[in-house]
């Protein structure tokens, strides 16, 4: 099994959170990495949440963190983020710029530490579930653990 110690793991370790990490076979076949992780853990989508990386219309880049089973709308995220547009990032400059590869991109230790907003969804949860910095590994955490250790924007993201 690959390390455990990812940048997302030492970032959340550095935070002094509460957090569990959750390993599963990581399917590379899968359409969807967020629904494949939460079928293979066992939990519901709801609780799994993925990683997104967006491009406001002045060229910053964000992270999002949504609920695996939906949809991101890119208006509601321009307008939490005081932005006239936002839209999905190229997945290559989503890797570069996070360090990671898509499917294990976390909101966590990123090489360049991106603004992050939650959706409101996870406040409802006493636990939710984020990548954990590679395929295949998953951090557990407090929503409020999450948004205080990465002053994430907790604002409602899911498309219609």
């Amino acid at each position: 099994m690959a390390s455990r110690k990812t940048p997302a793991v030492r970032a959340a370790e550095a935070a002094g959170i509460r957090f569990r990490l959750l390993e599963y076979d990581y399917d590379p076949n899968a359409e969807a990495v967020g629904l494949q992780a939460a079928e293979a853990l066992g939990l519901p989508a709801a609780r799994v949440f993925k990683t997104l990386v967006c491009v406001l219309d002045g060229g910053e880049m964000v992270c999002t963190a949504i609920p695996s089973d939906a949809r991101l709308s890119l208006k509601a995220l321009a307008a939490a983020a005081a932005a006239k547009r936002a839209e999905m990032s190229d997945p290559a400059k989503a890797e570069r710029i996070t360090g990671y590869v898509v499917g294990g991109i976390s909101p966590f230790g990123q090489k360049k530490r991106l603004r992050c907003f939650l959706d409101a969804s996870a406040t409802a949860h006493d636990e939710i579930v984020v990548n954990g910095g590679r395929r295949g590994l998953q951090i557990a955490l407090a929503p409020a653990d999450l948004t205080a250790a990465l002053e994430a924007v907790v604002c409602p993201l899911q498309a219609e």
